[in-house]
């Protein structure tokens, strides 16, 4: 399936998605929450952690108002889950068929992971054309992506930048026309989590939302 309009459209405003994973699935409806309050309501939890599932679960049902993306996505059996829990869109840091051709049955928007011009070619051939650039800053930043989007304009790829993005650097990749969203891994600190200083988090966010 291809990745609906409607998503792409929600994650426009304000162009950031906050990336997070949780070790206390308690946590996760407070975060939600507070980045939400904060302008922020397209998230991508990762699972990354045992509470990953149960997170998703819980922010389904009790924050409906948050666009809910789940990252992290690494076979078939989890795109299942994922969809079954109640997330909104799927992705993943790398291309596998097997995970795409899984989210296409089941009916999940997905965004495979690319870094190289094989990568999108492979996700091209698979019907995508909203794809996961990972890892952003690491592969090349901005200049390496306008590069390698180059060839496929034509085809309308637009593209979601994950990796070493932070408020400094946000901006030089929101002004492409084709990327209508970065992922902000920074916003949601390890450390604030742990001391459920869910207002610190809602400043963040705000932060952010002010300056895109």
């Amino acid at each position: 399936m291809t990745f609906p309009q409607e998503i792409i459209n929600r994650l426009r405003t304000p162009g950031v998605v906050a990336g997070f994973s949780v070790d206390k699935v308690e946590h996760a409806v407070p975060i939600a929450e507070a980045l939400l309050a904060g302008g922020i309501h397209v998230i991508e939890l990762t699972l990354r952690t045992a509470a990953g599932m149960d997170a998703i679960k819980s922010i389904a049902a009790n924050v409906p108002d948050i666009l809910l993306g789940v990252g992290t996505i690494l076979s078939p059996e989890t795109v299942a889950e994922v969809k079954s829990a109640g997330a909104d869109f799927g992705v993943s840091p790398g291309m596998n068929p097997r995970v795409v051709r899984a989210a296409q049955e089941v009916g999940l928007p997905f965004a495979p992971g690319i870094a190289t011009p094989s990568d999108l070619e492979a996700a091209i051939e698979m019907g995508c054309r909203f794809v996961k650039f990972f890892p952003a800053e690491a592969t090349g930043g901005i200049t390496y992506l306008r590069s390698m989007a180059a060839p496929y304009q034509h085809l309308q790829i637009e593209y979601f930048p994950l990796g070493g993005i932070n408020e400094g650097n946000m901006g030089d990749y929101l002004r492409e026309p084709n990327i209508p969203a970065v992922g902000g891994s920074w916003i949601v600190k390890k450390e604030l989590t742990e001391k459920e200083d869910w207002a610190g988090i809602t400043e963040r966010a705000a932060a952010v939302a002010k300056h895109c």
